[in-house]
């Protein structure tokens, strides 16, 4: 594989929303997640009005990159082998002695690569609802640096699309909000209720495209002719599609995606396409500093939207841990399994698409696969704890 990726080599740009191309205000979005989830379980469920109550105790506790054992009722953190670096019961963090007796130092009983995920509604609760009430309060338009630059691809003959797991109807609203009345004029091909992952990994007999009429899912398609704005449906279709939209046998995709889970592994694996990781944590990952991560040219037009936590006090970095070495050996630093997964699946990884909006179409970026390393691929930069880290070590 070459060792440097540009967008000018690509045929086809595409881009999941939430979080891509509509970037949110994370702290009133986090406590509107969290009230949504707090109210449900007060009023419906009968549990105590104190859940109602946050601390920024509690916020520092909320971040990516952990997982939950069903089975313990426990939060973990992984680390790249598999094994459990930390874990909480509840809020309460397990002392290592616990962490220890519960986990041992092999590879969680339940440690698999990435699962299917569930559908849902949008037009029910209180998050979407409040969302399309009031979006100003929880979005950000995009700056004209990302308009120009999509029209810039555009004007260079890539087709665009835009490929959400969010309704159609719940689409419109966050597009024309952040992009303009006249966004559609942008894309060649709008997928909404995408289901992804399954979009990716189901075949087309198990996953097919429907139309759209006044929002609503229509009858199902045998395969994709014409580009447009479809429902559901399948990566094999959608190619196929491409190659004749490009008059290519293979036409070479690239996809910007926040989600390892549900955008980048599966659209990586299932498809072989190009992988672009928005990674906020790139954004506040050097001393809890926002502004030092991107280019003095690049920042300032995203101001106060910034990742929750990429340091917690409980939970520590996304990126790297201590894992406890053998008995009267010293500690020692091992990466996340977050962090293997960024290396492994993404082309490279970036902190907003404003943050490359102002580059060439030509601009070569490295690959995280060009060296084998798990800094080469991140732009600008890498994470600090990763590019100071020399004694790091992995198990």
């Amino acid at each position: 594989m070459a060792q440097h990726f540009s967008l000018a080599a690509c045929d086809v740009v595409g881009f999941d929303l939430d979080h891509t191309l509509c970037r949110y205000n994370l702290p009133e979005v986090a406590r509107l997640i969290y009230d949504s989830f707090a109210q449900f379980l007060v009023k419906e469920k009968g549990y105590d009005e104190e859940l109602l109550t946050v601390t920024p105790e509690d916020w520092d506790f909320c971040c990516r990159g952990l997982a939950l054992d069903l089975e313990d009722g426990n939060f973990i953190k992984l680390a790249d082998n598999g094994t459990v670096l930390r874990a909480s019961h509840g809020t309460k963090m397990l002392p290592p002695e616990v962490l220890a007796e519960e986990y041992g130092r092999k590879e969680w009983k339940h440690f698999t690569p990435d699962s299917g995920m569930a559908c849902r509604s949008e037009n029910c609760g209180i998050y979407f609802p409040e969302i399309k009430r009031d979006p100003g309060r929880y979005l950000h338009t995009c700056p004209e640096s990302v308009k120009k630059w999509l029209q810039q691809l555009r004007n260079a003959g890539k087709i665009l699309m835009l490929i959400t797991s969010s309704h159609s109807d719940y689409c419109r609203l966050l597009c024309e909000y952040i992009l303009g009345n006249d966004f559609e004029d942008l894309f060649d091909i709008v997928i909404t209720n995408a289901l992804k992952p399954g979009f990716f990994s189901h075949l087309p007999s198990q996953r097919p495209f429907r139309t759209l009429e006044n929002d609503e899912e229509q009858e199902a398609l045998p395969s994709l002719d014409k580009p447009g704005w479809y429902s559901q449906g399948n990566a094999v279709h959608l190619y196929e599609l491409l190659k004749k939209m490009t008059c290519r046998p293979e036409p070479k995709v690239v996809y910007f995606g926040d989600s390892m889970h549900s955008d980048i592994f599966p659209a990586c694996h299932y498809s072989n396409w190009e992988t672009v990781l928005i990674l906020e944590e790139l954004r506040a990952d050097r001393d809890g500093k926002p502004e030092e991560s991107e280019p003095l040219e690049k920042k300032g037009k995203y101001e106060g939207s910034k990742p929750l936590n990429t340091l917690s006090k409980k939970w520590g970095s996304f990126f790297i841990d201590s894992a406890s070495g053998l008995e009267n050996t010293e500690d020692s630093l091992v990466y996340t399994w977050s962090c293997k997964r960024i290396s492994a699946y993404s082309t490279i990884a970036i902190p907003s698409i404003e943050a490359i909006a102002e580059l060439p179409l030509d601009y070569k970026f490295t690959r995280f696969s060009s060296d084998n390393s798990k800094t080469a691929g991140y732009y600008p930069n890498p994470p600090l704890v990763l590019s100071n880290d020399g004694k790091l070590t992995t198990k």
